[in-house]
């Protein structure tokens, strides 16, 4: 029995750390710019620099113009750093562990990705959005970390199937007129 217990204590003192993965990224700050084929650029925007437990986050919608067709890109950024760190670029980088999915409330509004990781399955840093009549409601757009891109539908944006860990999920007020 004594010759079990100074394995036991080597076993539990092993100073090798535990590889736990990648640090998760935290984001502060969401920019989802639309601009037409002619006009000024929309800007939806998130701002949460002092995170969950402080102030109320920031969040602006906006006001898009109908039948119209916008060319979408997102924007995420660490902003509790000093600089900002760049989190869009780390998302880039990790296509394949990423992919952005965007719902609505708006029946005559339509978001289709523009861009696509090496393996052919969608991202959602860029995007075309196509408005239709006048109408009013939300725009959600949720990063998914790890996803399963070859779940039923996830390609086409349904997140249903995709899994993975929500990284952001935000809800913009749209109106379109």
């Amino acid at each position: 029995m004594y010759l079990l217990l100074p394995v036991v204590l080597f076993i539990a003192c092993d100073p090798d750390p535990i590889d736990e993965g990648p640090d998760e990224e935290i984001i502060t700050t969401l920019l989802y710019t639309l601009t037409p084929t002619t006009g000024d650029p929309v800007v939806l925007s998130f701002s949460d620099i002092d995170g969950e437990s402080g102030n109320d986050p920031i969040i602006s919608g906006g006001t898009l113009s109908a039948n119209t067709t916008y060319s979408g890109s997102l924007e995420l950024l660490n902003e509790s750093e000093s600089p900002a760190e760049d989190i869009t670029e780390e998302i880039a980088e990790e296509d394949e562990e990423h992919q952005f999915f965007f719902a609505t409330t708006i029946a005559d509004l339509t978001v289709a990705y523009a861009d696509q990781d090496e393996d052919g399955n969608p991202i959602g840093l860029s995007t075309t959005v196509t408005t239709g009549a006048t109408s009013a409601g939300t725009v959600t757009i949720t990063l998914r970390h790890q996803p399963n891109k070859g779940g039923e539908s996830v390609s086409d944006g349904d997140i249903t199937n995709a899994g993975g860990e929500t990284d952001i999920e935000v809800e913009f007020p749209i109106t379109v007129e």
